[in-house]
């Protein structure tokens, strides 16, 4: 199903149990004001509950993926009107997202795209994409997770450097400092993002949830820890049909057949 054109946020079945979410607003280098983050948290939160869908790809409209807030909205906001309108829900709405996110990035990814962006599991780029905080540049900071990404993927020297400078990096730097997964021919990141998410979903659903839960769990806690939970969230799978179906194809030499249970 895909929504009218004129709408500013696109979601689309693209089959085997992908989604699409497009960013549509290419007059504007699909800038994120409230209503583009109020239908994305939507979108999300939808896909997210319907068990046909196991991964959800999230891009931009024309050549961009989306250059950032939008500043014109934001300039007269004060801080009641952000706690308010929620101004964080997308990112919220994302972060608690049990399914994989594959973001797919040409052209900006700036400021809050760029937040967007990290907030997915993985970020396939092309290869001409930008991707920077340039918050400070305004008079402001990254303050949807921007920051706290950053050094927890680069560290703190990296990190300063580009939120201090406001500079923007290309995709095969990205790439090179891990905050992208994989760096595509330019106009191909989407292609192969959903090529990445079809191989994704595919895969045994309460698998694939638990990795993504280990891993996020992984970010903020110690390594005690996250072995713990890597553990015994191991050894839960062995009460699933897929973990039985999946050892028994193995052997047997042929295609599992997943059902999610």
């Amino acid at each position: 199903m895909t929504e009218p054109a004129a709408d500013t946020v696109l979601v689309a079945d693209r089959g085997a149990g992908v989604a699409l979410i497009t960013i549509n607003r290419p007059r504007r280098k699909n800038a994120l004001d409230l209503d583009v983050k109020r239908r994305i948290t939507a979108a999300a939160r939808e896909l997210d509950g319907n068990p046909a869908v196991r991964v959800i790809v999230i891009t931009g409209a024309g050549d961009c993926f989306a250059a950032g807030t939008d500043i014109a909205e934001m300039e007269g906001m004060t801080p009641i009107r952000h706690t308010l309108d929620a101004t964080d829900r997308m990112f919220v709405a994302l972060r608690q997202c049990t399914k994989p996110l594959v973001a797919a990035v040409e052209g900006y990814a700036l400021g809050g795209g760029c937040e967007l962006a990290l907030t997915c599991d993985l970020v396939v780029a092309g290869e001409a994409a930008r991707l920077g905080l340039p918050e400070i540049k305004v008079g402001v900071m990254p303050g949807a997770g921007g920051l706290q990404r950053l050094v927890r993927t680069i560290g703190k020297y990296r990190t300063l450097r580009l939120v201090l400078t406001g500079d923007m990096i290309a995709a095969p730097e990205a790439h090179a400092l891990g905050l992208v997964s994989e760096v595509t021919p330019s106009g191909g990141a989407l292609a192969r993002a959903l090529e990445l998410a079809t191989t994704i979903a595919a895969m045994p659903p309460l698998a694939v949830a638990a990795i993504k839960e280990a891993v996020q769990f992984a970010g903020d806690a110690s390594f005690e820890a996250s072995l713990a939970l890597e553990r015994k969230l191991f050894q839960i799978l062995f009460d699933s049909a897929d973990q039985k179906e999946g050892m028994r194809a193995f052997l047997e030499k042929r295609p599992p057949k997943f059902t999610g249970t």
